[in-house]
């Protein structure tokens, strides 16, 4: 999948999936357009999002609730040079549908083509994609309010 040159005329969203020992990464406009998204280990997460910040205008940080979230919110406060807003988003059942986004992004190919949809495990840390997912409910939720 080849991801489009980033265009600075609309605002972008950081996705962000904290872990312990590894976190997903994703850049998205509000358009939808995906940018970039990386599974990277914990420890350089930080560095990361900073470099990521200097590549891309980010204006929002949105990531998982779940486990590890406090801990990273309050890190991310404490060690980004300039402060960013955090929202914090549902992040239930994200890994089951991260798992068949990752076939969509990337089709089956050889046997595993052949395996039932439940039984095809990703060859890789999804991670990243989880990101992606947390952003576009971000998203959802902006475009789907109830009045």
């Amino acid at each position: 999948m080849t991801i489009p040159e980033f265009s600075p005329t609309q605002p972008v969203i950081l996705g962000f999936d904290p872990g312990r020992d590894k976190c997903g990464l994703a850049v998205m406009g509000v358009d939808r357009q995906l940018y970039y998204h990386e599974v990277v280990p914990a420890d350089g997460a930080i560095a990361a999002i900073s470099s990521l910040r200097q590549k891309y205008p980010i204006s929002l940080l949105v990531m998982g609730d779940q486990t590890t979230a406090k801990r990273w919110k309050q890190k991310l406060a404490r060690e980004l040079t300039n402060s960013l807003n955090i929202i914090l988003i549902d992040e239930r059942y994200t890994t089951l549908e991260a798992r068949d986004r990752y076939w969509q992004m990337y089709p089956p190919k050889g046997l595993t083509r052949l395996l039932p949809r439940g039984m095809r495990q990703p060859p890789r840390p999804i991670d990243d994609i989880v990101a992606i997912l947390l952003i576009e409910r971000y998203l959802n939720r902006l475009t789907n309010y109830e009045v």
